[in-house]
């Protein structure tokens, strides 16, 4: 278990994140939800829409899945914060059965096939785990700058490893039915 610790914290890291990002948007209206903004994508709901359909793109190759680049065919799935957030919390979920299941399927060292259309690229478990894991942190960064223009205070996000930071994320980890023992590994 041990070498999975830090795999299993950044897919717990993830679903804490987009929790507390989308709880933040939620205080947004739909106009303000849409808006152009300044980003590679042109809008918080297309950010984070990004992320959705990119996490299903590889949590479906790793869990043996040929779904490819059709994960992509709507590149906004969700039209709404609500929808988007149940979507998104189902994702992180699955990505955090992906991290905890490799302790029995061959480890991190597993071979996931990925379908890319023309072609099917073959990777390590961890490399593909540490891929989608710092996608959705730039991509989760450029929708907080989104959010520091609009009228809603983005939420911090750098406060999940730390012991003595544990009380930042309490409300977060009980809305989402998590304990820190849980998360680190350590029981419960």
């Amino acid at each position: 278990m041990d070498d999975l610790r830090p795999y299993r914290a950044m897919a717990f890291n993830n679903l804490w994140a987009n929790h507390r990002l989308m709880t933040a948007c939620a205080a947004l209206s739909q106009a303000e939800w849409v808006a152009p903004r300044t980003g590679f994508f042109p809008s918080l709901r297309a950010t984070l829409n990004h992320i959705l359909i990119i996490d299903h793109f590889y949590v479906d190759a790793m869990e043996g899945g040929t779904l490819g680049p059709a994960a992509w065919a709507n590149r906004e799935p969700c039209a709404t914060l609500p929808e988007l957030m149940a979507a998104q919390e189902a994702m992180d979920r699955r990505l955090i059965a992906v991290v905890e299941a490799a302790v029995g399927e061959g480890g991190l060292e597993r071979i996931v096939s990925v379908h890319r259309g023309a072609r099917i690229q073959r990777e390590r478990l961890d490399r593909l785990l540490l891929h989608l894991f710092q996608h959705q942190i730039h991509h989760r960064g450029q929708a907080h700058a989104m959010l520091s223009g609009t009228p809603v205070a983005p939420p911090q996000l750098d406060e999940f490893y730390s012991v003595g930071e544990a009380d930042l994320r309490a409300g977060a980890f009980a809305a989402l039915g998590l304990s820190e023992a849980r998360v680190w590994g350590e029981g419960g």
